[in-house]
């Protein structure tokens, strides 16, 4: 069966992203410096439609990440915009401009139904108000035997964790200090519900620890 594989950027005290998260910094205080080890690579950057970079030890984890993916799943938070039912008459269409880096299906967990999403390079939004089981359903269908990536947020990932749905999990630990702002693991209990550590690459910035279910 396709694997739900999930890659996140955490801090070493447990958060992955800062305290005031909004729609004009959505990953909070400090929330940025998580990210600062992956932003000069190569393949980050041709995924963004950018030019130029560097290659490293993160750079084959990356380069990793990116193969065999389907479709994507991620909480309303990571999707972005305001709280509460959508606006009609201002829609929000996501952070990543009218060519999002998915170039496939994604479904986005929420509470308030809406049509999907149409975007440039092939990324459709599709919006799941069912729960966690039927966006992952839906993903595997869309997915056409590929496997599924989680991108988050904290809380569609403590939810997919607790519930031992997660196959494979990327910590990129970063050797940084965020003080307060959103945990990973809040809510997810004192096991890692089946996923066992079989990789640790240390790279400039960054230490990336891979886990896949036993």
């Amino acid at each position: 069966m396709p694997k739900l594989r999930f890659k996140i950027s955490m801090s070493l005290d447990g958060f992955i992203a800062g305290p005031s998260q909004s729609v004009d910094n959505p990953l909070g205080i400090g929330g940025m410096r998580l990210h600062e080890w992956v932003v000069p690579l190569v393949s980050w950057r041709a995924m963004h439609g950018m030019e130029g970079g560097e290659v490293n030890e993160s750079s084959p984890v990356v380069e990793e990440s990116l193969v065999n993916i389907g479709a994507t799943v991620m909480g309303r938070n990571m999707f972005g915009g305001h709280p509460g039912p959508w606006d009609s008459k201002d829609p929000w269409n996501g952070w990543w401009g009218d060519n999002p880096p998915f170039h496939h299906p994604v479904f986005v967990l929420t509470r308030y139904a809406r049509e999907p999403l149409e975007m440039e390079g092939g990324t459709t939004f599709r919006f799941v108000t069912e729960g966690i089981e039927a966006a992952l359903e839906q993903a595997r269908r869309a997915a056409g035997g590929q496997d599924v990536s989680l991108a988050g947020g904290a809380k569609a990932a403590q939810q997919y964790l607790a519930a031992g749905l997660v196959d494979e999990m990327e910590i990129n630990l970063v050797p940084v200090l965020l003080g307060s702002g959103e945990r990973l693991f809040d809510g997810v209990g004192d096991n890692l519900h089946g996923l066992d550590l079989v990789r640790t690459v240390a790279a400039p910035k960054v230490t990336h620890l891979k886990f896949v279910r036993s």
